[in-house]
C-alpha cells in the first residue's frame, strides 16, 4: 500500500539481526512496567527528544472522512441509495441516510460506517447479485 502511494517505508526494526538480539532479551528489557521497547527507548532517550522517544504510537490514516465528502461523494451516494442497495432489507435506509446527511454536513465523522456499507454492497453485487 505504500508504494501505491507513493511513500517510503521502511521498517529497521524488522531486520533479522536486530530481530535475533531482542529475541534472546530477556523480557524485563523489553517491556517495564506498561512501557514497551524499554531498551530501545533507553538507548535512544539522549539522542532524540522526549516526545519523540514517549509518544503513543500512530497509524497511518487514509483521509477518508473527506473523500467521502469530496471525490468519493457520488460514488459513495450511488451506492449507498441505489434502488438495489436499499431494497436489500439488511439497514434501515432511514438511518442510512440520517448517517449520510450528517457526515455530509460535518456534523460528526460517519466515514467508518459509510465506508462499511460500501464494502458491503459492493461485496454483494460481486458475489451475490451475479449469476
Amino acid at each position: 500500500m505504500s508504494m501505491a502511494c507513493s511513500l517510503e517505508v521502511r521498517a529497521p526494526l524488522l531486520d533479522h539481526k536486530i530481530v535475533e538480539f531482542a529475541a534472546s532479551l530477556p523480557s524485563n528489557l523489553k517491556f517495564r512496567g506498561s512501557v514497551s521497547k524499554y531498551l530501545l527507548k533507553q538507548h535512544v532517550a539522549s539522542r532524540l527528544p522526549a516526545l519523540d522517544v514517549h509518544r503513543r504510537k500512530q497509524g497511518f490514516e487514509l483521509p477518508l472522512a473527506a473523500w467521502l465528502r469530496g471525490q468519493l461523494r457520488e460514488v459513495a451516494r450511488d451506492l449507498l441509495f441505489s434502488t438495489r442497495s436499499t431494497g436489500r432489507g439488511y439497514v434501515r435506509p432511514e438511518t442510512v441516510r440520517r448517517i449520510w446527511d450528517a457526515h455530509q454536513r460535518g456534523v460528526r465523522n460517519h466515514s467508518p460506517q459509510i465506508w462499511a456499507l460500501m464494502v458491503l454492497e459492493l461485496w454483494h453485487q460481486q458475489y451475490v447479485d451475479t449469476p
